[in-house]
């Protein structure tokens, strides 16, 4: 890694860590770093952070940087959009893939596994370095990208599910608008 891929390295790195979002690093050959961090920060009542785990990456030899989202759909939303007619399951991720299109946001979506993953990348140039700003910014759009999703979701799934099988979730949050994923 060239000082100028390390001094990027670090300057995310750094950025992560004042915002209080740094998790942890992501190790796999294929990359020249990857950190894993929670946006948005918080946590709830019982300790739990409140926001999404999301990685922000460097492929080797790239001069690019990703952002990305995973996202499973909670059994409860699973067992609902499978209630639905074929079609309808077919308009939710439809609908899914136009919203990420509108947002100009890369995305993978899984039907047969019910997730999708939503991505965000910047190409630097040469001499450049990423601004707070705009890694933010990237942040800021796949996390939001990822919340329409979950709107979008609960459309497609209003009155198929009950309340108590949301609070049955590994991750439901009483105070978070965030708990339709597992």
């Amino acid at each position: 890694m060239s000082n100028k891929e390390s001094d990027i390295k670090q300057q995310i790195q750094d950025y992560l860590l004042d915002e209080g979002l740094l998790r942890g690093k992501v190790s796999d050959p294929k990359l020249d770093f990857g950190f894993q961090f929670i946006f948005p920060p918080g946590k709830d009542p019982l300790g739990r952070p409140v926001g999404r785990n999301m990685v922000v990456l460097r492929p080797k030899d790239k001069n690019l940087i990703i952002v990305s989202l995973g996202v499973q759909i909670s059994e409860p939303h699973v067992n609902a959009l499978n209630s639905l007619e074929n079609v309808k399951q077919m308009n939710f991720f439809m609908d899914l893939r136009k919203s990420f299109l509108l947002k100009d946001v890369f995305y993978r979506i899984d039907i047969k596994n019910h997730r999708f993953e939503i991505i965000d990348q910047r190409f630097l140039n040469k001499n450049e370095v990423i601004s707070k700003n705009s890694l933010f910014k990237m942040i800021q759009k796949v996390f939001n990208c990822a919340m329409y999703s979950n709107i979008i979701l609960g459309e497609y799934c209003a009155g198929k599910i009950r309340p108590e099988d949301i609070m049955r979730t590994k991750d439901f949050t009483p105070d978070s608008d965030f708990s339709l994923y597992s």
